[in-house]
């Protein structure tokens, strides 16, 4: 993680660098700035160091280095808990469904669009529900 702090400093550091070059040569070269690349690269050296000021609180926030991050470090100990998941659940298949009823309600015809939200709160009360119903129910 560390690393990948540097090579974002560097590359914005980098890109500044360049648009200064670019600068200069497009004043020497047609006696006046070409704003667009100008404006590019300052954005790139912006987006940069945006990028590596966030991975670098991160990096502080989480005191050390990921086990992901040490060489010695076997797979199982960056493996958390990722939450509880429903491998026979329907819901969700009928969740992607009415996002796409409303999608093609938007393009084809707007009377789709409130088939496609009803759908929708269908899917999403049965999603939360179906624990406590059914084989399932806890």
């Amino acid at each position: 993680m560390r690393t990948n702090v540097n090579l974002w400093w560097i590359l914005a550091v980098f890109s500044f660098l360049i648009a200064g070059v670019y600068t200069v040569w497009s004043l020497l070269q047609h006696g006046g700035v070409e704003w667009v690349g100008t404006v590019a690269l300052a954005f790139l050296g912006l987006m940069s160091s945006m990028i590596a000021f966030y991975i670098g609180r991160v990096l502080k926030a989480q005191r050390g280095d990921l086990p992901e991050d040490t060489l010695t470090a076997d797979i199982d100990d960056g493996d958390p808990e990722m939450g509880e998941f429903s491998p026979w659940s329907w819901w969700p298949i009928v969740l992607a469904g009415s996002a796409a009823i409303a999608v093609i309600g938007l393009a084809v015809g707007s009377w789709l669009v409130p088939v496609g939200f009803a759908v929708f709160v269908v899917a999403i009360v049965g999603w939360v529900y179906e624990y406590y119903r059914g084989y399932f129910a806890r």
